[in-house]
């Protein structure tokens, strides 16, 4: 070998070096040691193979082949990591040299059958990590001549270096990941604990709300997926809270999208992250809220909103806990609890294409029904004790309290907006009322406050008020099943219940 062409090996080996200690990303450092390989051993091409050990094969992590491809594609060529010249240095632990592969005993043919390169020639060399060997790195085909042993001394020492970025760069990897997954627990922790200081308790004591309750102790003991149903308002996330609080995850994050409130790609870019150049304005890698949540609850709210597109891929998560970031094509394993939550009714809608009946039977194993606040009015003297304390402490004003009359007009509302309505109505009471004073009629919104007219006639109906109110209601819902043709979903939609609470109705007042 010429001296000149040592030296330049030498300064080359210094330059790889530096570049090792150099904050040079990953993809970058891997890139110039093929391209700068390549060329001082006058190859066709220079490659990196690590060892996957629960599979016990070697795959390309890259080349300087532009012909193999890049990516899953390359990531997809795996080779038995007993077999071949690649396997054999793996195993022995020490650089080969093969003049002619035609002749050596340890080819393994099948390499080349399956990247449809040629291999004539090639150095081989192991890459050995704290816990032994990770891979190899080889060099194929000289173009003019035979690589010699000042090559394979050359490939060899290079190989060192080389191991020891990659394992540092694993290493650093777990670091910043186990990092950023620890800020983000803490910061999901900070914000569930500001969050769930708007509801210090749920509320409620009536039947209604007792079936709820022991279905929530239920699901709290165990890790089910759960489907919560009800109106808008009723509190929907304040039960998966108080689920997830009282679980075994408490300890672990709890995550809270709408699915509602955001478009599908942003959507799709929320839950499940996404790659540094993914798109316009994606500047660097970020988690998703599948990752965020990860050993603890995600909550879907507004289920029943998601498009086909994302409905496929939330099934994916679901089935087999795996996620893929968007513009990426690493598949990323999840352990995350499931709770959803929808004012539709998405079993009516099973046949229609708008929501997948697979994603349907995944998500409601363990449905729960919360009730309106029409429904549970005996809770109302509760909610409004709680919420005018909260209102107090909001907007620090002493008000004494409420009277009867503005109590039962609160008690007496049908409240289409539930839970939220009240609380807003509550709030808007206090900001009106007298400092030290009392809420009164005065101090409720006019719908509220103005008595109902009735039109009475001379043979105005006689009897028990709940008599009256179950015969109206009985007609009512006879009339809307009719208008529908006996059809119990649109009417539910009509009325705006859920169907489970259409076909209660139904049996309840004979209506089949």
């Amino acid at each position: 070998m010429p001296p000149n062409l040592g030296t330049e090996r030498f300064e080359l080996l210094l330059e790889l070096s530096r570049a090792f200690g150099s904050r040079l990303e990953l993809e970058d450092l891997i890139r110039l040691v093929l391209e700068r390989t390549t060329q001082a051993l006058a190859a066709e091409a220079c490659s990196i193979l690590l060892l996957d050990p629960v599979a016990h094969e070697l795959y390309f992590l890259a080349t300087s082949d532009a012909t193999l491809g890049e990516g899953e594609r390359l990531r997809a060529l795996r080779f038995p990591a007993d077999r071949g010249i690649a396997g054999l240095v793996l195993q022995e632990g020490r650089a080969r040299r093969v003049a002619d592969v035609a002749t050596d005993a340890s080819f393994f043919p099948a390499v080349d059958a399956q990247t449809g390169v040629r291999t004539r020639s090639l150095l081989c060399a192991p890459l050995h990590g704290p816990e032994g060997a990770i891979g190899v790195i080889e060099v194929i085909n000289r173009r003019e001549g035979e690589f010699s042993d000042t090559d394979l001394a050359f490939l060899d020492g290079l190989s060192g270096s080389l191991a020891i970025a990659l394992e540092n760069a694993r290493l650093y990897e777990a670091v910043r990941s186990n990092e950023a997954r620890l800020e983000r627990e803490v910061s999901a922790m900070h914000r569930e604990r500001r969050q769930r200081e708007r509801f210090a308790e749920i509320v409620g004591g009536g039947p209604a709300m007792e079936r709820v309750f022991a279905l929530m102790e239920t699901a709290a003991d165990s890790t089910i997926t759960v489907l919560i149903q009800g109106e808008t308002g009723v509190g929907k996330e304040v039960v998966a809270r108080a689920i997830h609080r009282h679980g075994p995850r408490r300890e672990r994050p709890f995550i809270s999208v709408n699915c509602g409130a955001l478009p599908e790609t942003l959507l799709e870019s929320e839950l499940f992250g996404y790659r540094r150049g993914a798109f316009t304005g994606a500047a660097e890698d970020r988690a998703g809220l599948f990752e965020a949540a990860h050993g603890g609850t995600l909550f879907l709210d507004e289920i029943g909103e998601t498009t086909p597109a994302t409905q496929v891929k939330l099934l994916r998560a679901l089935q087999d806990g795996e996620i893929r970031r968007v513009g990426d094509t690493r598949v990323r394993t999840v352990d995350v609890r499931i709770i959803s939550a929808t004012h539709r009714s998405l079993a009516a809608e099973d046949a229609e294409p708008r929501f997948r009946p697979d994603l349907y039977y995944r998500l409601s194993v363990f449905p729960i029904f919360v009730p309106p606040l029409r429904e549970r009015r005996e809770d109302i003297p509760a909610l409004v004790s709680q919420l005018l304390e909260r209102s107090r402490r909001r907007l620090a004003k002493p008000v004494a309290g409420i009277s009867p009359a503005a109590l039962d007009r609160l008690a007496a509302y049908d409240w289409p907006g539930n839970v939220r309505e009240l609380e807003n109505e509550v709030e808007r009471a206090v900001a009106l009322a007298p400092r030290a004073g009392e809420i009164g009629l005065a101090h409720l919104s006019e719908r509220i406050a103005a008595p109902r007219r009735l039109a009475l006639s001379g043979d105005a109906p006689r009897g028990p008020l709940r008599s009256a109110r179950a015969d109206f209601e009985r007609s009512y819902v006879a009339r809307v099943l009719e208008r529908q043709d006996g059809n119990a979903t649109r009417a539910a939609r009509e009325l705006g219940i859920s169907r489970q609470m259409m076909q209660r109705k139904i049996r309840e007042y004979g209506l089949r």
